[in-house]
């Protein structure tokens, strides 16, 4: 196994797919439309949590409604991922939510957070602890 190889060993020390950095396609670079302070970065409590429920949107092909356990109580959350994953693939996993997002309602049903996420041309993939004993509620900064 190359030093490479060992620098990315999963969690139970199996070796994962590695993906040289010029085999990888550079996102399309955007204009900065506003810069913001470390402030207002500082507004978002951002959390880790684990999907505890996957259902999809009664009013949209492309949403879920999500029950995520963030350590002191369960929410709700629509999230726009349902080209990306299926039920069986969310449920159980941990990922990064914003917290103090105020509710709002998506297509009729009350979003309780954000969960963060990256998207390119081949998709959506959720924002989620490499550590899988990270404890939920725990501060993402």
């Amino acid at each position: 196994m190359s030093e490479e190889q060992k620098s990315v060993e999963g969690v139970a020390g199996e070796p994962q797919a590695v993906v040289k950095a010029a085999e990888l396609k550079p996102a399309e670079v955007k204009p900065i439309e506003a810069l913001v302070s470390i402030d207002d970065f500082k507004k978002f409590r951002i959390v880790v949590a684990q999907i505890k429920e996957a259902a999809v949107h009664p009013n949209a092909d492309k949403l879920f409604v999500l029950k995520v356990d963030i350590g002191t109580e369960v929410r709700q959350v629509v999230a726009g991922i349902r080209r990306s994953y299926t039920p069986e693939l969310l449920v159980g996993k941990r990922v990064a939510l914003i917290a103090n997002l105020a509710p709002a309602v998506i297509r009729g049903v009350e979003s309780q957070g954000m969960i963060l996420a990256a998207s390119d041309e081949a998709g959506v993939s959720l924002l989620s602890p490499d550590r899988l004993d990270l404890v939920l509620g725990s501060t993402v900064k």
